[in-house]
This record gives C-alpha cells, structure tokens and sequence, in this order.
C-alpha cells in the first residue's frame, strides 16, 4: 500500500514505520486501532483538556500538554494556567474523529485526559485510584497489583461505594469510581486518600500509601494523588510499551486471569466486538460519605508530605 492516504480529512503520512521500538506494530496499526476504537475511547477524551505521550523516530518519547504552533484551526483548545511553568499551556481537547486520527498521524501513541472537564474545572468526574507494584513490568508485580486491587474494592463497599477497574497498560490496574457533580474537587481528593488508607489498613504487608519510593518497602503502592486536575491514561490507550499494549477494561470477576500483554493494538477490537465494557460497567455518579472525606482531610496531600520530608532528610545529610 502506499504510504501516504487521507482519512476523515486528515493527510496520513510515513504509516509502514515502526511505531517505536518493541512496539512490535507500525504507525499505520496505530492509525488503524484508534480509528477502530473511536467510538469508545472519544466519550473518555471529549471535552477533556488532553496531553499526550508522543514518539518520533530518532527521539526520546515526550509528554505534550501544549499544542505546537501547527495543530489546524479545527482542533478545539482550552487556555489553563500552568503553576509550574508559569506560563498559560494551550491543550487539546480532542472530541471527534478527525482530532482522533491528527493525534495519531503526530505518532501520539497515550491519551492522557483530565480528571476535571473544560465546561467544570471546579469538579472532578471520577475517584481515581493508581495501583502500582513494585519492580518492573513482570507477570508477578502485575498479579500483586491486582491483590491490592481487590483490597481497594473492599474498602469501596465499605464505604458503600462501587468502581471499575483497567489495566493501566503497563504494569498496574487503575480503579474509577464516577462521583457526583456535587462533590467539591477538594473533597474527592480527600476521600481518595481515606480509601487509600483503608485499603491499605486491610493488608499492610501487600500495600502502602508511602510517596516517597524508598520507604515502600518492596510493597504495592495505592497512589491517591490522581485527584484534582491531574491527568490519567484513557481506557483503550495504547501505551508505550513493549507489545503496545492498551489500557483496558476488566470484570472484577476476570482480573485474577489476565495479565497487560493479553491487551494490545492488535488484540482488542477483536477482544471488543460490538460492546464498550467500560461503559457498560460503569455505575452511575455516586456521593461521597461525609466520614469518608473528613477522615481524608486529616491525611496530608503525599506529595506535599514527601517534598517537605525530602527537604527534612537533605538537611539531616547536610548536617
């Protein structure tokens, strides 16, 4: 086939590359596994600032948050604040087709979407909470992370709360709980850090809630700072890692038996059919406990805990 074609308007370009290295695909299965899923992975980026994990040959992948100066008139952008480069960051939000297939002609391989949309910054959506195991990518850190997950769950019932849960795509489960529109954004943080510490109270040899890495002791660790407007991979991203694995959707009764690489670009339309299971899983908005988010109040935000104990132990080295 040639290399170049048009899709939906868009100029496709340099599609029988390899995508990246390991990917074990070309950017034209990329294309053609985002073109294929669009109808489940747009309703999770639509309205949604975006940043992306981008891949061109010869570099180092990078995250983009601020749109290049080429990006066509018809991308619809958001103007936001950045604190930290004190400068205002223009991001996409990438609500159809054509904005879908552009990305990936720009060799973006991961969706990162917020957790507030561009009409409520004031409101987050969904609880989210990143379950990360130790070590590296292995089929036995994955089967810890899916242990802690379970834990996660059972404090959610606790609370009288239900989630859904997907592999992260690389080596750990991500579990959304949709809340409702009333809840402060303040206070959705403060309940992700409460069940975060349920879950770990359940079983502290497996899990911790320790930010700084050295003191996770070899643990899984239950990230609660996914709150506000911070960014998490779309369910259906694929992911740059080996085999191009994707974000994906399990039944909590199927977690125990799978594992990331049984997700990739090549694998899931097929996987999917006609269905979008995170949609068909996902319960409606719920609210959160009033004991739930005062008992999260009074644990401090981790990564503002960890930035004044890495400052405490710099001194206690100087000294």
């Amino acid at each position: 086939m040639a290399q170049g074609e048009e899709r939906a308007g868009v100029a496709l370009t340099n599609l029988d590359q390899p995508l990246f290295d390991g990917a074990e695909a070309s950017k034209r299965d990329l294309v053609d596994y985002l073109d294929a899923v669009r109808d489940r992975i747009l309703p999770g980026l639509r309205d949604r600032p975006l940043s992306v994990m981008r891949v061109l040959r010869g570099q180092r992948p990078f995250m983009q948050k601020n749109v290049p100066k080429y990006t066509p008139e018809w991308v619809r952008t958001v103007p936001l604040w950045a604190e930290s480069s004190q400068r205002q960051v223009s991001y996409a939000l990438c609500d159809d087709r054509r904005t879908l297939l552009w990305f990936a002609n720009q060799r973006a391989v991961e969706y990162h979407p917020t957790l507030v949309t561009a009409r409520r910054w004031d409101r987050a959506t969904h609880l989210v909470l990143d379950i990360d195991p130790p070590g590296d990518a292995d089929s036995a850190g994955f089967g810890l992370a899916v242990r802690a997950a379970h834990l996660v769950r059972q404090a959610l019932a606790d609370a009288r709360l239900s989630g859904v849960v997907k592999t992260s795509g690389a080596k750990g489960v991500h579990v959304f709980v949709p809340v409702s529109e009333e809840e402060a954004i303040e206070d959705v943080a403060a309940a992700t850090r409460a069940l975060a510490a349920r879950a770990e109270r359940l079983d502290p040899v497996l899990a911790t809630t320790a930010y700084i890495r050295e003191d996770r002791g070899g643990k899984v660790f239950l990230d609660s700072t996914r709150a506000g407007g911070a960014t998490v991979v779309a369910a259906y991203s694929p992911r740059l890692r080996p085999g191009a694995t994707v974000s994906f959707p399990v039944d909590w009764a199927e977690l125990d038996d799978v594992t990331p690489r049984d997700f990739t670009v090549h694998t899931v339309p097929g996987l999917l059919g006609d269905g979008d299971p995170w949609a068909e899983r996902m319960p409606p908005p719920q609210r959160l406990g009033e004991q739930l988010i005062e008992e999260g109040r009074a644990i401090p935000v981790a990564r503002v805990a960890a930035m004044h104990e890495g400052k405490r132990r710099a001194r206690a080295r100087r000294g």
